[in-house]
């Protein structure tokens, strides 16, 4: 709580284009936007998202998390299949990004872990249960409200880059805003 109290949205990392750690309406596939796109093959599952060149890729072989990798922005994911529904769990998170962005301070440690249920209910609709874990930051785990999704009336996702010039007068509001606050 003391650290959340000095910090504000300028110094949301998104601004400087860097990825979230969970994303928009707490799923990972959408990371900072509203539309992702899922690819799956025998032996993954990639998540795209449209927003700042964003991407999961997990096995879904059976394989356990890699050691040998830095950490990551997004973390490192595997998969599995309980039935009908894909369980992601994800770790090894850098703790330089946020969870979120649009003005929620979200910082997390390097400690995170998010574990996803998807499930698709029916051919245009996507479920998504999520567990959040960070014993360094939140006192329990957090189980975020179920999220429904809707398919796209589109196959193909577009790129929304980030260059950091096209959020410069969004850094310096918020700075602006925050100015004088410690």
């Amino acid at each position: 709580m003391e650290k959340a109290k000095t910090l504000g949205d300028k110094d949301d990392p998104s601004l400087r284009c860097l990825p979230v750690a969970f994303g928009t309406l707490n799923i990972s596939l959408y990371g900072v936007g509203f539309v992702g796109q899922i690819i799956q093959t025998p032996k993954f599952v990639t998540m795209l998202t449209e927003t700042y060149h964003s991407f999961k890729i997990i096995p879904t072989d059976g394989r356990k998390h890699r050691d040998d990798v830095a950490p990551s922005y997004r973390g490192d994911s595997v998969g599995h299949w309980e039935g009908d529904t894909l369980v992601v769990d994800s770790r090894n998170f850098t703790d330089t990004n946020w969870m979120f962005a649009e003005g929620n301070v979200s910082f997390h440690s390097d400690a995170l872990r998010i574990v996803e249920r998807y499930r698709r209910v029916d051919a245009n609709t996507l479920e998504v249960d999520a567990t959040v874990e960070d014993p360094k930051v939140l006192t329990g785990p957090w189980s975020v409200p179920k999220q429904t999704l809707r398919l796209a009336p589109f196959d193909q996702i577009m790129e929304v880059g980030c260059s950091g010039t096209e959020t410069a007068a969004l850094m310096d509001a918020a700075a602006k805003q925050n100015y004088g606050k410690k």
